[in-house]
């Protein structure tokens, strides 16, 4: 989150502006309930003190309480959710930092101004030119130096404490965001402080500082950043609500309907979490985060829609070289129910999985499901080939051991098949306590619903 934070920096320094966007109303097709919705709309009040956005939230993030592991099916529903929330969380990483005019000969000239005792034009703008050219650590003692000779210089502050966070020194930054609040209070400090509290594992400072910045400053990334914070630490009624306005505000922001899509579908709702993502990928069909989130959904449940399938053809057919878009659109081909033959279905979904490994020989997925549809058809030696072609690709993959000791059973083969089924079970105990660790050592959000009178205890 901190490439936003840098973004806003590099504009500074080069005065370029941003398009502004313009709200819009909520999309039909892609909603929270109705009752997100409406709160979202009835609490759309603004007053004279604050911009857009909600005046009043209509829930209240209260603590953090340890996680609870659900037993049974709902344990698959939570390791995928928390898988989700963490790649939707990183969405709020990847923006690039737009390019910057700087010569070699500019930046040679500003290093040996910087050497003029007291200079502090160059220091600051040598700072800020290695900064946004991601070299934090080389930028540090030339802002350092520009702080020492203006200590009350807002932009070099702001710029020094970014620096120290991409550093990775997160409590000097943390520090000096603090000073800057002290003298301002704006949306760009709460917003660092909010990802120095994450780093520091202080997920309640974190979610209300990146709250108090999109408060002041309701920008698209300070929505998303808000809502994935709420999202990962299993919010995922406040976490819809936030996506919710931040997709009225900015109907164009495919990352938005990502992550209101990954709220449904950690409230339970896989069909309004599909129309999410589906929408989400035609905003920018060229982008493949959308399939890939819609992707690893489809893995999870036994049959897919007609409009699944059409976007992962789309994505198919914009990327044929993309092991993963031909994997995902056979997936979805095979979990579709239809009226074709399945000769014709099988022989196109064969046809899609064959083009997935040769093009990425590492997609351990692709070989499981080449097997699966072999043993379907009883073709058990080509089954069995595939089987261990997935195992070589990634040994770790349990469910590639569970059907190979199924087809060494159909076969004759009862001591192999032993060998692979003590394998998978090792392999599955150890995924289920990896699983179980990293969800209770991530803090769960207890929140409030005004609306409800209710606290909230995601499952």
């Amino acid at each position: 989150m901190n490439k936003h934070s840098r973004r806003k920096l590099i504009n500074i320094i080069f005065s370029i502006a941003l398009m502004p966007l313009l709200p819009s109303s909520l999309g039909a097709q892609c909603q929270p309930d109705n009752g997100v919705v409406q709160r979202a709309q009835d609490s759309h009040n603004p007053s004279s003190s604050q911009p857009q956005f909600f005046d009043q939230p209509t829930f209240t993030v209260a603590g953090v309480t340890d996680t609870a592991n659900p037993a049974g099916h709902g344990s698959t529903v939570w390791r995928t959710s928390d898988v989700l929330a963490k790649q939707t969380a990183s969405l709020g990483k990847i923006n690039p930092s737009p390019a910057t005019s700087t010569t070699p000969e500019t930046e040679q000239s500003l290093r040996e101004a910087a050497h003029q005792p007291g200079n502090f034009e160059a220091n600051h703008l040598l700072g800020n030119m290695l900064l946004a050219e991601h070299k934090p650590r080389e930028a540090l003692p030339y802002l350092e130096v520009a702080t020492q000779l203006k200590p009350d210089d807002y932009k070099n502050k702001y710029a020094l404490a970014l620096a120290y966070a991409e550093s990775g020194d997160y409590q000097h930054s943390q520090t000096t965001a603090r000073q800057l609040l002290a003298e301002r209070d704006t949306a760009e400090a709460h917003h660092l402080l909010a990802d120095d509290a994450e780093n520091f594992g202080d997920s309640l400072t974190s979610v209300r500082e990146y709250q108090r910045a999109a408060e002041l400053d309701p920008s698209e990334t300070n929505l998303f950043d808000w809502g994935a914070e709420l999202l990962l630490h299993h919010a995922p009624e406040p976490a819809s609500e936030v996506f919710a306005k931040g997709h009225h505000l900015f109907p164009n922001a495919a990352r938005m309907l990502i992550g209101l899509g990954i709220a449904h579908y950690a409230r339970g709702s896989s069909e309004q979490a599909a129309t999410c993502l589906c929408q989400s990928s035609d905003l920018n069909p060229d982008d493949p985060n959308p399939y890939l989130f819609l992707g690893r959904l489809q893995e999870e449940e036994l049959t897919s829609s007609e409009a699944e399938v059409d976007r992962f053809k789309r994505f198919a057919s914009l990327q044929p070289e993309n092991g993963l878009a031909n994997y995902y659109y056979a997936l979805a081909l095979l979990k579709l129910p239809t009226t074709d033959t399945a000769a014709d279905t099988s022989s196109k979904v064969e046809s899609l999985l064959q083009k997935a490994v040769h093009l990425d020989p590492k997609l351990a997925r692709g070989y499981l499901q080449l097997g699966i549809l072999y043993s379907d058809r009883k073709e058990f030696s080509k089954a069995i080939s595939a089987y261990q072609q997935a195992i070589d690709a990634d040994p770790t993959l349990a469910a590639a051991h569970y059907r190979l000791a199924q087809d060494y059973r159909r076969t004759g083969d009862k001591q192999k098949a032993e060998q692979e089924l003590k394998l998978f079970e090792k392999l599955s105990k150890e995924e289920a306590s990896e699983a179980h660790r990293e969800h209770r050592d991530l803090q769960q959000f207890v929140y409030t619903l005004r609306d409800q009178g209710s606290s909230g205890f995601p499952q």
